[in-house]
C-alpha cells in the first residue's frame, strides 16, 4: 500500500540541489515553449515530492540514482521537514503557473514561473533554500510546531530563542 506523506526525515543536500537545477531547467523550457505538458510535468514533480518525497519523483530519482553520484557528489545529511515545506512552496507555485497557462494568462504565468526559477537556482548553485529559511521562522513564531522539526534540531537547523 503506498502511504501518503512518507517524505524522508532527512535528506542529501547534493540530490536537493539538483533537483532545484532540474526544475530551473523543465521551468525555463515551459516559461519558453509556453507548454501546458511542461508545466504539468512541473506541477506533478512538486507534488509527487511533497507527498512521497523521492519515490515517484523522476527528477529525485535522476538526481539520486544518477547525477550525484557519476558526479561524486557524495552526501550531506540535511533535515527533510524544511525540504518538504520547500516543495510545497513549489506546488503552490506550479500549480499557480499551470492554472495561468491553462486559462491563457500567459504573462502571469511566465511571471510566477520566473519567481520559482529565482528561487531554485538559488537552491540549486548557492544552496539557499529559501523555504527552508522560511520554514525556521514558521518553528520560531509557533505556526510550526517544534517537534515537527525534531531532526532539525539534530541537525543544528533550529531556531535560536
Amino acid at each position: 500500500m503506498i502511504r501518503i506523506g512518507n517524505f524522508p526525515d532527512t535528506v542529501n543536500e547534493y540530490a536537493a540541489r539538483t533537483v532545484a537545477g532540474l526544475v530551473v531547467i523543465l521551468s525555463l523550457a515551459a516559461i519558453i515553449t509556453q507548454s501546458l505538458w511542461l508545466a504539468g510535468a512541473l506541477f506533478y514533480g512538486f507534488s509527487a515530492r511533497v507527498l512521497y518525497g523521492p519515490k515517484f519523483s523522476p527528477f529525485a530519482k535522476l538526481a539520486i540514482h544518477g547525477i550525484v553520484p557519476l558526479l561524486g557528489l557524495g552526501s550531506k545529511t540535511v533535515a527533510g521537514p524544511p525540504k518538504r515545506f520547500a516543495q510545497l512552496v513549489g506546488v503552490i507555485f506550479s500549480g499557480t503557473a499551470f492554472a495561468l497557462l491553462y486559462f491563457g494568462q500567459v504573462s502571469a504565468f511566465q511571471a510566477v514561473l520566473g519567481i520559482l526559477v529565482l528561487f531554485a537556482s538559488l537552491e540549486s548553485i548557492l544552496g539557499f533554500c529559501a523555504g527552508c529559511f522560511v520554514f525556521g521562522f514558521l518553528i520560531q513564531w509557533g505556526w510550526i510546531p517544534e517537534e515537527v522539526c525534531e531532526k532539525c534540531n539534530n541537525l543544528q537547523f533550529a531556531v535560536k530563542k
